[in-house]
């Protein structure tokens, strides 16, 4: 395929968007305050979601939807205004070591009830909500689109880059919150660890909401 061999825009391709990505957001302090709160293996369900709320904007942003989308903000503050209040009950409810996805106090082990198709949507909806994340998208990935060469093999390969980027990033982030987690549950602290993963869900749900 023409595009995979076409060095001079993966050797500015890739290094433009790991380090956006690996740049602190809302959808990876969601991945390090589920790390946190439910380890690493359970916040893969909330990468499966994000992934795809960020495979749906990247591709968007070369169709012009995104555009469209930029021009009526409304979708935007249905979509900011749920989520966002959403994440700041979970933060309330981890902060007081209560609810679905706090650690046990008792037992230092964490409940599971929460469900992975929920942890899914909490991903998909703070990828899809985020208009900073809709306008980085239609400003930054077009221009690495050749109009001369077939637009569907580029994308496809683009994206799947994005994504792959966008997951180790994920990991590392996440990662970084479950090592905390360990940490904290030796030193029997996890009413601390609930207080810090709680106020970064809080965090992350301001800052959907009024972002």
């Amino acid at each position: 395929m023409e595009i995979v061999l076409n060095l001079s825009v993966l050797v500015v391709f890739i290094p433009t968007f790991f380090l956006v990505s690996l740049t602190p957001g809302m959808c990876m302090t969601l991945a390090m305050t589920l790390g946190m709160s439910l380890g690493l293996k359970r916040t893969f369900a909330m990468m499966a979601g994000e992934l795809v709320g960020v495979g749906l904007v990247s591709l968007a942003s070369v169709v012009g939807v995104a555009a469209i989308m930029l021009q009526y903000p409304d979708i935007f503050t249905i979509f900011k205004y749920i989520g966002g209040s959403y994440l700041i009950y979970l933060g309330v409810q981890m902060w007081r070591s209560r609810g679905k996805m706090a650690v046990s106090t008792c037992t230092n082990i964490k409940t599971i009830e929460i469900s992975n198709y929920n942890l899914a949507m909490q991903g998909f909806v703070t990828a899809i909500a985020n208009p900073k994340g809709w306008a980085f998208f239609i400003a930054l990935f077009p221009p690495f689109i050749n109009q001369s060469q077939p637009l569907i093999p580029q994308i496809s390969v683009l994206i799947f880059i994005i994504l792959t980027l966008e997951f180790i990033c994920l990991i590392i982030y996440a990662s970084g919150g479950s090592s905390l987690r360990k940490f904290l549950q030796i030193s029997d602290n996890v009413k601390l660890m609930n207080k810090i993963a709680g106020t970064l869900m809080l965090g992350v749900g301001i800052w959907l909401a009024l972002g």
